[in-house]
């Protein structure tokens, strides 16, 4: 009797998840606490695991990597209201559901802390110390008047969506927070 094995198909999901690099780009839009953290933990544990990873900072999500405090260079009425709206620094983002004029923000602080669990400054710390690569979005910047000098050091690069687009192809994994 003769015994013969079946060789099974790759199947072109298989084949394209094989082909692609373990390469993680992540576009940031959001300026909330729990949506940035989210960023962050999914980046640095991709980064931890080898990957190379890629964040994309634009609109709200410029908060995250600006200088606490920072607020718009602009010249113009309205550019001028979204920098004092739009205050920068990690440490001061709102929560994106029951903020309640920062008293949600206050109590999710403590049960961090309580729990030993680091906040977005932290996050952002150990995301530069592992190698993920910080990209603000060009477009953004100009039309909400940020400069670079308010963006926190370790930034790395300051470039528009094509610079993106050519991280994302090669991404295993792309996500939009």
């Amino acid at each position: 009797m003769t015994m013969m094995t079946q060789v099974e198909p790759t199947s072109p999901l298989a084949e394209l998840q094989e082909s692609k690099p373990d390469r993680v780009t992540i576009v940031l839009l959001s300026g909330d606490m729990d949506k940035a953290m989210a960023a962050f933990i999914i980046a640095t544990g991709a980064a931890a695991m080898g990957m190379h990873v890629t964040m994309f900072f634009t609109f709200w999500g410029l908060n995250v990597i600006r200088k606490p405090g920072a607020t718009s260079a602009a010249k113009d009425l309205l550019r001028k209201v979204f920098g004092r709206l739009n205050k920068g620094g990690a440490a001061s983002l709102p929560l994106s559901k029951f903020n309640y004029g920062g008293l949600g923000t206050t109590m999710m602080k403590k049960v961090m802390r309580d729990n030993h669990m680091p906040g977005v400054p932290e996050l952002i710390e150990t995301a530069q110390d592992l190698g993920v690569k910080m990209i603000a979005c060009t477009t953004t910047l100009g039309l909400l008047g940020i400069s670079k000098e308010t963006l926190i050091d370790g930034v790395d690069q300051l470039a528009g969506v094509s610079t993106y687009l050519a991280e994302a192809k090669d991404g295993s994994v792309n996500l939009f927070i």
